[in-house]
């Protein structure tokens, strides 16, 4: 039995050979992988740190090294795959069981329902598998983009209940949920269970148990959103800054942790006590807006971005508008093939909305809160106004 003093001076010791443990995932994993080929690696040292990087290509490290090990490696390595299953993190499915599972399809009955994202990124998925003794049973969840995901329930319904809710749901919300494939709704799902803080993950649930109540197959990693494929001729396009007219960008909103950096230099520079004239103020607010777009159009920002833009072409799709699908789905096809998105005209326009949008927000509220504390700008303001005032 593998002793904590004998931990610590494995992790002590992996710690020597140049590992972080707070880098980016993928850094991390590629440097343990670098580690794990030297002779005198400290594998179970790697194998526990690879537990704690909650990403799939750490679970298919774990999976790759698992046949090679025995005694207490094995041991080690099997205590991190499950901690990363209880994160609901598998690793990749190895060709027999891949095989295995295309044999064995998923049983039939499997539908889903997705409501549209609304302008603080949540929305609501439903998916549904017939009972053999009449009625259905739901999996019900409300996904965020800030907190993954906020609740979930199995319920069992007969299908005039089931009906009867939809309704309901689609009055109170003035919008309509369209009909999924359960396949993306069962991603979305596991996605956003993957992104739930650890302190958010009490009040969920066990999610995993109550996904096996309707789906026996492992919880999906990875995933080609059906979008790509249906609207194919359409994501080879350039995007339409048309699509901002759409009730969907109208309402977006990014995090305010995102953009609330780049606000606050609006805000600074606005605040200014040097006098700048109309075209200096236009070129400050240009070089601020340049340093945005390459910041939130980039790294997980973008990938964010992306997901989106595929999911909300995929309901407009499904409400009847191709066209503006089309725009979406290409929009997502740029961050997916890696694109310069700084030179493309609608990420640009949608970056300036953003800003714009939350810079207004913010000067109304600050015109309609009572001021108590002056900036340095609007101090030297005012005593120049008092005193002005006092000349005869």
């Amino acid at each position: 039995m593998t002793t904590s003093k004998e931990i610590d001076r494995e992790d002590a010791r992996l710690s020597g050979l140049g590992f972080d443990s707070a880098a980016p995932a993928a850094d991390a994993i590629a440097r343990l992988g670098e580690l794990s080929a030297r002779p005198d690696a400290p594998i179970r040292a790697i194998a526990r740190a690879l537990g704690r990087i909650a990403d799939p290509q750490a679970a298919a490290m774990l999976a790759g090294m698992e046949p090679k090990a025995g005694g207490a490696l094995r041991r080690e390595i099997r205590r991190s795959l499950f901690k990363l299953r209880q994160r609901g993190i598998a690793p990749p499915p190895s060709q027999a069981q891949a095989a295995l599972a295309a044999r064995v399809p998923e049983p039939s009955g499997l539908s889903a329902l997705l409501s549209p994202i609304d302008a603080e990124g949540a929305r609501l998925v439903w998916i549904v598998k017939s009972r053999a003794q009449g009625g259905v049973i739901r999996l019900w969840g409300i996904v965020s983009e800030v907190y993954g995901l906020v609740g979930a329930n199995v319920t069992a319904l007969s299908r005039r209940e089931l009906r009867s809710e939809r309704e309901e749901l689609e009055r109170r919300v003035s919008a309509r949920l369209v009909d999924a494939d359960w396949r993306l709704a069962d991603f979305v799902l596991c996605e956003a269970y993957r992104a739930t803080p650890a302190d958010r993950r009490a009040l969920v649930g066990n999610f995993l148990a109550l996904r096996a109540e309707l789906i026996s197959s492992p919880p999906p990693v990875e995933f080609a959103h059906p979008v790509y494929g249906e609207l194919r001729a359409e994501a080879a396009e350039e995007p339409s800054i048309e699509l901002l007219k759409e009730p969907e960008f109208i309402e977006w909103k990014l995090p305010a942790a995102q953009v609330g950096p780049w606000v606050e230099e609006f805000n600074r520079a606005s605040e200014s006590v040097i006098v700048l004239n109309p075209l200096q103020q236009r070129e400050r607010a240009e070089l601020i807006v340049q340093r945005a777009l390459g910041a939130l159009l980039s790294g997980d920002s973008a990938q964010k971005i992306r997901r989106r833009l595929e999911d909300i072409a995929y309901f407009m799709a499904r409400s009847g508008r191709r066209r503006q699908a089309g725009w979406a789905a290409a929009a997502a096809a740029k961050i997916r093939d890696g694109a310069d998105l700084t030179r493309v005209q609608f990420f640009q326009a949608f970056i300036r909305t953003q800003l714009a949008t939350t810079v207004a927000a913010e000067q109304e509220r600050a015109r309609e809160e009572p001021r108590l504390i002056m900036t340095p700008a609007e101090a030297m303001r005012a005593r120049e106004a008092r005193m002005r005032q006092r000349r005869p």
